[in-house]
């Protein structure tokens, strides 16, 4: 368990720069090399490496190299683990939400 808690506090971390969002929505429409990735941001490219490293850090893309050229892809499973937690975070606060909705009926009447 810990194990996995500290991968989804990975993916949230990566989740949480604008950057790497935007990488992610663009390589959700497939496989592209580094250069294609960069090419947006107004940025120097170890800069956006740095980015590329977060992600794959944390296990939401896989790198491979042909040649002189690096590219990356999506890898969706780490972003379903964290809708998983969401979704479990959500049914708590809606159960404790309805819970003090009742309880507020109970008090006004």
């Amino acid at each position: 368990m810990p194990n996995q808690q500290a991968q989804l506090d990975r993916v949230f971390r990566a989740l949480g720069d604008p950057t790497r969002r935007a990488v992610l929505a663009r390589l959700s429409l497939g496989e592209a090399a580094v250069s294609e990735l960069a090419r947006p941001f107004d940025m120097a490219l170890p800069s956006f490496t740095q980015h590329l490293g977060v992600l794959e850090e944390c296990g939401l893309v896989k790198s491979k190299k042909t040649g002189r050229v690096r590219s990356y892809r999506l890898v969706p499973q780490p972003l379903q683990a964290a809708e998983r937690w969401m979704i479990e975070q959500r049914q708590m606060w809606e159960k404790r939400l309805d819970q003090l909705d009742a309880y507020l009926k109970v008090m006004k009447e």
